[in-house]
């Protein structure tokens, strides 16, 4: 199984990921194309620019196709493009000509598993740090994506609620049915 971890900023989703790595170690991990190029020394505006969405985008794409079976991804292509969608200057993105590169490679993802923003939320943070609303945006356009498919991804996408126990066990629950 090839599963994504997906949802804005700060809403858990390396916190599920090493939940779940505990509980699946025959499962590899993947770590968020931020990170990645970080640690590769990209050096990124703050806010990212669309140039950094970009190269995180290529690099979501990289690592999907290099990844084999059985991991867990944090975060995948449709992350960066509800990024994008939500940045200030998102309409300068050329969405034809990465469409169907991120439909070809969605296509080897067995599930998208959605971790929302909570209400109450569950993470705190400084307002400050939001970037003009961006956190909440991102996860509108996330669920928008995932669940009524405008860019016609077809990803089987289901989301996770509560605390960090009650979500691994949503997706335990998930992989048992399966």
């Amino acid at each position: 199984m090839r599963i994504a971890i997906s949802g804005s900023h700060r809403t858990g989703k390396s916190t599920l990921i090493e939940e779940l790595a505990g509980r699946l170690p025959e499962y590899g991990t993947v770590d968020e194309p931020y990170r990645l190029l970080e640690e590769d020394g990209h050096e990124f505006s703050h806010p990212p620019s669309l140039e950094d969405l970009e190269a995180q985008l290529e690099r979501s794409l990289q690592e999907l196709s290099e990844a084999g079976e059985n991991v867990l991804l944090d975060r995948c292509p449709v992350d960066i493009l509800a990024y994008v969608a939500a940045h200030e200057d998102g309409e300068a993105f050329d969405w034809e000509e990465w469409l169907p590169r991120v439909r070809e490679i969605s296509e080897t993802l067995d599930w998208v598993v959605f971790v929302p923003i909570e209400e109450p939320d569950r993470i705190r943070f400084a307002e400050a740090d939001d970037e003009g609303g961006m956190r909440a945006a991102v996860d509108e356009k996330l669920r928008e994506f995932l669940f009524e498919d405008p860019l016609q991804l077809g990803l089987d996408g289901f989301e996770v609620q509560g605390d960090t126990g009650s979500r691994a066990l949503a997706v335990l629950e998930r992989l048992r049915l399966r």
